[in-house]
């Protein structure tokens, strides 16, 4: 599994990947951008890789989810639950053309969009509703220069082919789009199978 890789095993995927970029393996070796970011070459801390998402995110929302909550401890959970996406959202983003400039901005933002969700949050009846929609608001407030400046895209070779916000605004899409998905078995099924049972 990819979230529990050790270095000494990264390290030996990234080597079969430099050997398979020189022709000396079969392909389909390894995924090394499942751990390593595909942009910086840094390894992505394991709380924050895609296959921590649900391993880490599950004890999240759980607490979003105990019964009798106090309004401190409702404003506790929504606010880690965005702090851990806005981290996978950071640790993740195309990071091809960085504005180092704007990072204070972004954590502002984002921590600005926290407090409006968390009191959000609390008036919405529906838990899904508002994690979804805190979800989507996390994507944009932390890839926003994308939509501005475009990704980079490539050819089948791999070499940079140009910019394009159309792509980034595709990848936009598709992120927050995973972002509603992954937490809905965690939220919708519960209290439907809850619905059924006391039935």
């Amino acid at each position: 599994m990819l979230l529990f890789c050790l270095q000494s095993r990264l390290k030996e995927a990234v080597q079969l990947l430099e050997d398979y970029k020189h022709g000396t393996l079969p392909p389909g070796v390894t995924n090394k951008e499942a751990i390593i970011h595909p942009d910086t070459n840094e390894t992505i801390f394991m709380p924050f890789r895609m296959s921590g998402y649900i391993p880490f995110g599950t004890p999240i929302v759980v607490g979003l989810l105990l019964p009798n909550q106090t309004i401190a401890s409702t404003v506790f959970w929504q606010w880690l639950n965005q702090s851990h996406n806005a981290c996978v959202n950071y640790a993740n983003r195309n990071a091809t053309k960085i504005d180092e400039s704007k990072a204070e901005e972004m954590v502002w933002r984002t921590e600005a969009c926290h407090v409006v969700l968390t009191g959000a949050a609390m008036l919405i009846i529906v838990l899904f509703s508002s994690s979804a929609s805190a979800n989507i608001c996390n994507v944009v407030l932390m890839r926003h220069t994308e939509l501005e400046e475009g990704i980079d895209v490539l050819d089948n070779n791999g070499n940079i082919v140009g910019s394009s916000r159309i792509a980034a605004k595709h990848a936009l899409l598709e992120t927050a789009l995973t972002r509603v998905v992954l937490p809905m078995p965690i939220l919708v099924l519960p209290p439907i199978i809850m619905s059924i049972l006391e039935k």
